[in-house]
Order: C-alpha cells, then structure tokens, then sequence
C-alpha cells in the first residue's frame, strides 16, 4: 500500500481514523477524528491504488469541513463516480503537506445490504468503504456499464448452478453462458441460460464440458481458472457476472465453496479478487 508511515498530521501524537456512512443516494458521508484547531484546513485524499509497478495517478480530494471538538465531516457525492479499482484514505493538514492513512472506524453498511446506496443504477457505480489487512481506511469502487449479479450457488455432484440478475441489459434471443480459460487462446465454453423473468437467469456448470474442452492441469502444475460471462443476447457485448450489490468488499476468503473431486482433478467455484465468478480446477495431491 502507498503512504506514509505513520507520520502523525501537524506532529500530533494521535493518528486520525475515520467513520463512513454510505447514504440512500450513494454518496459517503466521512466523519474524521482529528486533532487540530478549528481554524485548520484539512483534507481528506482518496487516492487509487496503482497496479504493481505502476506510479499513482489518479486521487479525489475533498475539503474537511469542522464539525465539533477534534471533529471533521466530508462528502464524497455520488457523482462523478469513482473509477473502479482501491481507494485508500489519507488526511493532508496542509497544502503540501504530509498525508496521513485514516484507521478504520465505524462503517455504516446498512444502506447496501438493503439494496440502497444507489445500487442497481446503470451504469453501475458501487463504492464499499472496508478496513484493509494492515488496519488503514478503504473504499472499494466498482464501475460497469452493465452488470450480471450472482445470487445463489448450488454444487451438485459434478457440477454448479448458479442464479443472477442482469443489470443494465436483458436475456434475449441467443442468450448463453461463455465460461474463457484465462491466459489460454481456448475456444469458450457456452453454456444454455435459462431465463427466468425480465431481468433474472440461471446456468448450469457441469466440470466435465470444462475438461473436455481444454483438459486440466497435471500434477504440479499451476490451476486452471475459467471466467464466468453472460452474452445476454447474439451480437451483444458479454458481461462479467459478479457479486458487488451487498457490503462485502472482498468476498474471496468469505465465501469458499467446497471442491468436487474428478479423478486427478478438482474443481470449485470462487470470486476473484475483483468479487468475479470463476471456476478453478487444480490437479489432486499424490497420496
């Protein structure tokens, strides 16, 4: 993670930590604990976190406006949104200033498990406000033009099947389900999609398409990772299904899914980093 290391704003010799709201209309309501005058001007800085080896880039930075003893409030409106990837939480005392990295307060998710916080507007804009693993305030946003939501996950046997809501596009005439070998130049696998009403769909994974069509790895090799789309119609674009409309903002070690043994081979599915659907199939381990 980028910052600093510790540095305290204007020397104070306590470090700033902050609460997030997620409001109805999508917009975060940041409350600060900060000790200085009121007379001071800090800011807060969300800055995106850079793919590795990359230099920073892009940030947001609002004005902290005095809301009591040692108290500061911001809102970060709705719009524009956020581009999607991290945001970490920094607060900059002044201009040029050192940033400090917010700890992590109280979050106030409500809204999202509800289905609020502007959640199902296309395109979609989903920003969820979480503690990262070294204890520092973060907001994970996502942006998508259109958007396949995954709901339940039913393992049968040797297969998964998996119910979503289409966002931002309907099922229509074609409609498949196209899982992409990653790092491969294998032809996808397309898999029927069942509708199930204007929006809603279901799929059926069964492992063995995904052997037959590219086989999997040996013993000792690294997994094979298949990517879940939806095309929800011929000719349209094909649209990542995912889990993003709740609170969770990383959903991988939260949600595992227990692995189907197939012969050498097992497989199961998983989200990503990203909250994306996949299939993973790993060779077994010798006995």
């Amino acid at each position: 993670m980028s910052g600093v290391k510790g540095e305290d704003v204007n020397g104070s010799s306590e470090k700033p930590w902050g609460a997030v709201t997620v409001q109805e209309d999508g917009s975060l309501l940041m409350h600060v604990r900060l000790p200085l005058p009121a007379s001071a001007r800090p800011r807060l800085l969300l800055q995106l976190r850079p793919k590795k080896g990359k230099p920073e880039e892009t940030s947001r930075c609002l004005d902290l406006e005095a809301a009591g003893q040692d108290q500061w409030r911001a809102v970060l409106e709705a719009a524009p949104a956020l581009e999607e990837g991290r945001w970490d939480a920094y607060v900059v005392g002044a201009p040029g200033g050192d940033r400090v990295p917010l700890l992590p307060g109280l979050r106030e998710l409500r809204t999202l498990v509800s289905g609020g916080g502007g959640l199902g507007v296309m395109p979609l804009a989903v920003r969820i406000p979480y503690a990262t693993k070294d204890g520092r305030l973060a907001v994970r946003a996502w942006r998508r033009a259109a958007h396949a939501e995954a709901g339940r996950i039913v393992l049968g046997g040797d297969s998964m099947t998996v119910t979503a809501r289409l966002f931002g596009a309907r099922p229509g005439e074609g409609a498949v389900v196209s899982l992409h070998r990653r790092g491969q130049g294998s032809a996808p696998v397309q898999i029927a999609l069942r509708a199930e009403g204007d929006q809603d769909f279901s799929f059926t994974v069964a492992y063995e398409e995904l052997l037959a069509e590219a086989g999997g790895p040996a013993a000792g090799e690294a997994p094979v990772v298949w990517d879940v789309y939806v095309r929800p119609a011929t000719g349209a674009s094909r649209i990542r299904v995912a889990r993003l409309l709740d609170d969770i903002a990383d959903r991988k070690a939260v949600f595992v899914y227990p692995a189907t043994t197939l012969g050498e081979v097992s497989a199961r599915p998983y989200y990503t980093l990203d909250n994306d659907l996949s299939v993973e199939i790993t060779p077994q381990r010798p006995r």
